[in-house]
């Protein structure tokens, strides 16, 4: 069965993935069905980049990585290599002090901090770059890291990163109203004890989950993630609450955050494919639309800095 899956994919991509763009073009609904049942681990890499439109960006700048990593440290330089042992830290690739996972995962922040300077580095960066740089090398996974923050595949992520965060607040509130409409129970629970998001659940959009799921179950939500966008992000969170709204709704605001940041949920002991079975049930991505205009108009300078992302494949240098 994984054989012929895997000959399945190989046709879709054709020879490097030469094939891909008009596969999709012609077949965009079994793309999207096959994306959901899982990326082959062998092809992951490739699919990955093809998805981000990270490929397209490495042809079409030649030699930039290079010459990014061959220039002096830069002004983050010192909070990057301060945040090397903290990415990852009990995954064999990273876990040597200076050894080539840290080494590589630090080509690729001091490269992205140069290149785009109004971004420079955070520290949720990390985790994106370093389960990029577990399927393929640094140049791609740099791309790649670009693609997700520039687009052009998808709304861009940069914004997430910007000073105030502006697009992460603004996914704060969308998230809100989301619990409310989708759990309301639980939603009016958690406002009567105070509990907002940003109490436990930034990370979840600031690494898109890279930092808050078991490995198994990460693939395969980056497999939608970078086929259908940050709406994946939305539905895992939504996800990971049904799973536990009984407890929450019988705890008061202290065992309320110790669950929420404990780093378990009960879908973790579930297979990669009840967590997206469940989260794809949501339909999220009119509400999504609505709620960003509602956030915009109450918070109109948050939103112009959220709006001003650079999209394509030159933000500022």
């Amino acid at each position: 069965r994984d054989i012929r899956r895997l000959k399945k994919w190989r046709r879709m991509l054709g020879t490097g993935g030469m094939d891909w763009r008009a596969y999709v073009k012609a077949h965009p609904s079994k793309v999207q069905r096959r994306v959901r049942k899982g990326v082959p681990d062998q092809l992951r890499g490739l699919v990955w980049q093809l998805l981000s439109g990270g490929r397209d960006l490495l042809l079409k700048n030649e030699g930039v990585y290079g010459e990014l990593v061959g220039r002096s440290p830069g002004p983050r330089d010192a909070e990057i290599v301060r945040d090397l042992n903290r990415t990852y830290p009990s995954h064999v690739y990273y876990q040597q002090r200076q050894g080539p996972g840290q080494l590589s995962l630090y080509n690729v922040l001091k490269a992205y901090s140069l290149y785009d300077k109004k971004v420079g580095y955070v520290q949720g960066m990390g985790f994106m770059a370093g389960l990029l740089l577990l399927y393929m090398s640094e140049e791609d996974a740099f791309w790649t890291l670009v693609a997700l923050l520039h687009g052009p595949r998808h709304p861009p992520l940069a914004a997430l990163f910007y000073p105030g965060l502006p697009l992460l607040q603004q996914s704060l509130f969308q998230f809100e109203r989301l619990v409310a409409d989708e759990l309301p129970a639980l939603g009016a629970h958690l406002a009567a004890e105070g509990v907002q998001p940003s109490m436990y659940c930034s990370h979840w959009f600031i690494t898109a989950f890279a930092y808050a799921l078991p490995f198994d179950h990460l693939l395969r939500v980056w497999d939608v993630f970078l086929l259908e966008g940050m709406k994946t992000t939305f539905r895992v969170g939504l996800a990971l609450l049904r799973g536990v709204e009984a407890d929450l709704r019988a705890a008061d605001f202290e065992q309320i955050l110790g669950v929420l940041n404990a780093k378990w949920f009960p879908a973790f002991s579930k297979s990669p494919e009840a967590l997206l079975d469940t989260a794809l049930r949501f339909s999220v991505s009119a509400r999504l639309a609505r709620f960003k205009i509602e956030y915009e108009a109450l918070h109109p300078d948050a939103a112009a800095a959220a709006a001003a992302v650079v999209t394509g494949s030159s933000p500022p240098r």
